[in-house]
């Protein structure tokens, strides 16, 4: 596989959230994605970036535009130096939250995703990476 692209936008305030959205929206289009496959992905990705800001106290994301044969994919990375999350599997557990929260958000990027990977160190921060492929 290799990465055609990759792009990093800081995650530092709600705007950067907004900005966020937005330039996924658009290399979403660029990999070729039709509408709702966007509409998932961009789902997935504001959810993470708002964690990223709300619980890990702001970071980065890395887009990175994929190609692997014909296969264009979009993979994003958010990273953080949070507090980092004590229990990963409860917190991918739908409506778990230590917010004011509904609990979906890592939970349902999952579900947006065709990739998903996690790793958190408590004390270290949180680093989500997720995919979507053509």
């Amino acid at each position: 596989m290799a990465v055609t692209r990759t792009e990093l936008l800081p995650i530092r305030s709600g705007e950067d959230v907004v900005r966020v959205r937005q330039r996924v929206r658009a290399l979403s289009v660029e990999a070729g994605f039709g509408l709702v496959d966007q509409t998932k992905f961009v789902t997935a990705a504001s959810e993470l970036a708002r964690n990223t800001l709300d619980y890990g106290g702001g970071g980065d994301v890395a887009c990175d535009l994929l190609q692997e044969g014909r296969r264009k994919g979009l993979r994003l990375t958010f990273a953080d130096q949070g507090p980092g999350i004590p229990d990963v599997e409860k917190a991918l557990t739908d409506h778990y939250t230590t917010g004011g929260g509904l609990g979906l958000g890592l939970g349902g990027a999952k579900r947006l995703s065709n990739e998903f990977h996690i790793e958190s160190t408590v004390g270290v921060g949180t680093r989500v990476t997720i995919a979507r492929w053509k």
